[in-house]
């Protein structure tokens, strides 16, 4: 299974598992992530965010108006598909009049910003879209934010706490679950993950030795 990933702030919003099936093996995350506002109930007791992050912006970018934005998407490409961004903690609408890319940034130019110091206005705010206009999900993908507050298990049946968040490195993603003993972490990998049902809100993991030192 794969996963499309944006970056999330903590504490995370939890989405719709009403797609997903359970899996004996652990699904990567997608790369779309999501905090939003408004959620409302679904089918399978979780919220659904009305916005996923694909980036933050930085700064100005010389005086004609343009912000610099780290990019949290791995979807960069489909930045100048959206006609309007949503931006910072009110999600105001910003249409757009171009993206362009340098040195590993998106170089977004908003029509209603025309100088350095409307941009600067913007430093900081993190960069939304709304949820039905991310990448589709295929089959055996699911977003980031659908892991978060599931209840994990081990294989023997004990309850070991909860998931409050995911981490990202450069082989594979983790869990991080908090409980009665405490915080650990779960490699998303099968030696440990053995089933992730995101329809009951359940992980059953392997404990294997140190795993909760």
């Amino acid at each position: 299974m794969r996963c499309a990933r944006s970056f999330v702030c903590s504490p995370p919003s939890t989405g719709s598992g009403s797609r997903w099936k359970s899996s004996k093996t652990p699904p990567p995350p997608s790369r779309e992530r999501g905090l939003g506002s408004g959620p409302t109930a679904s089918p399978s007791r979780v919220l659904q965010p009305r916005y996923l992050i694909v980036g933050r912006i930085l700064r100005p970018h010389g005086i004609r108006g343009e912000v610099r934005m780290e990019v949290l998407t791995a979807y960069p490409e489909r930045l100048s598909s959206h006609r309007v961004l949503y931006i910072g903690p009110d999600y105001a609408p910003y249409p757009v009049e171009h993206v362009r890319f340098h040195q590993g940034a998106a170089l977004l130019k908003f029509t209603n910003c025309n100088d350095r110091t409307t941009a600067e206005t913007l430093r900081g705010f993190l960069v939304h879209i709304p949820l039905e206009e991310a990448v589709p999900l295929e089959e055996g993908e699911y977003y980031l934010f659908q892991v978060i507050g599931i209840e994990v298990f081990s294989d023997g049946g004990e309850s070991l706490g909860e998931v409050v968040d995911v981490l990202e490195s450069p082989a594979h993603d983790i869990y991080v679950v908090r409980g009665p003993r405490g915080e650990f972490l779960v490699p998303a990998v099968e030696e440990f993950v053995r089933e992730l049902d995101l329809v009951a809100r359940r992980m059953t993991i392997a404990v294997l030795p140190g795993l909760l030192e």
